[in-house]
């Protein structure tokens, strides 16, 4: 049995809660969720409302299952929502290649200061190449055009955009971009895991 210290300390966490709210957001009911992780029904319905507080093996059981961490637990609670402003005076260029001359684009991070992010935003701007390198990484990919005229090609299909056009596709596909013609290239892009 808890003291009434560790059992407030504990419920500050409101791993029941983030539990449930991880469950209900994968539609998922308590029987599969026991499914998949082993552990009976009753015994997560017990969690979920803060009758019982898991071991960590449990929790464990539980994060795998929806690919979260420890930490996503027991992080301690938020007081204000993740918000980040990003400088444009205190923003970093990249290029896709440590050597710039080799590189098809170069990047800058938009929202590099916030913590916890569920998507990762950049103002492209795409550079001559005669040769894009293709790649590919898993989630998804936004791209909204700016200026000039981009070729993305995705798992062998060749899309051309335009100023205020946009396209989204599974990024696991190999894909690449190429700017046409001699004008400046640029684009926002979001990618999400």
């Amino acid at each position: 049995m808890l003291s009434a210290t560790l059992t407030n300390g504990l419920r500050a966490y409101a791993i029941g809660d983030r539990m449930r709210a991880l469950r209900l957001r994968k539609k998922m009911g308590l029987v599969e969720l026991s499914r998949h992780t082993g552990l009976s029904p009753a015994l997560l319905s017990k969690i979920e409302r803060g009758l019982l507080f898991p071991t960590l093996p449990t929790l464990l059981r539980v994060a795998l299952v929806f690919s979260v961490d420890l930490g996503f637990f027991l992080a301690a609670p938020r007081e204000k929502p993740v918000l980040a402003v990003a400088r444009r005076r205190d923003r970093l260029r990249f290029f896709e290649r440590p050597a710039a001359r080799d590189s098809a684009y170069e990047f800058e991070s938009l929202d590099y200061g916030a913590t916890e992010r569920r998507l990762n935003a950049y103002l492209a701007r795409f550079l001559p190449t005669r040769t894009p390198r293709p790649h590919a990484h898993e989630g998804c990919e936004f791209i909204f055009m700016l200026t000039g005229v981009l070729s993305v090609t995705v798992a062998g299909e060749e899309h051309l955009l335009r100023p205020g056009d946009s396209m989204y596709f599974d990024s696991g596909p190999s894909h690449a971009y190429r700017r046409v013609g001699r004008q400046a290239c640029s684009a926002i892009v979001v990618t999400a895991p």
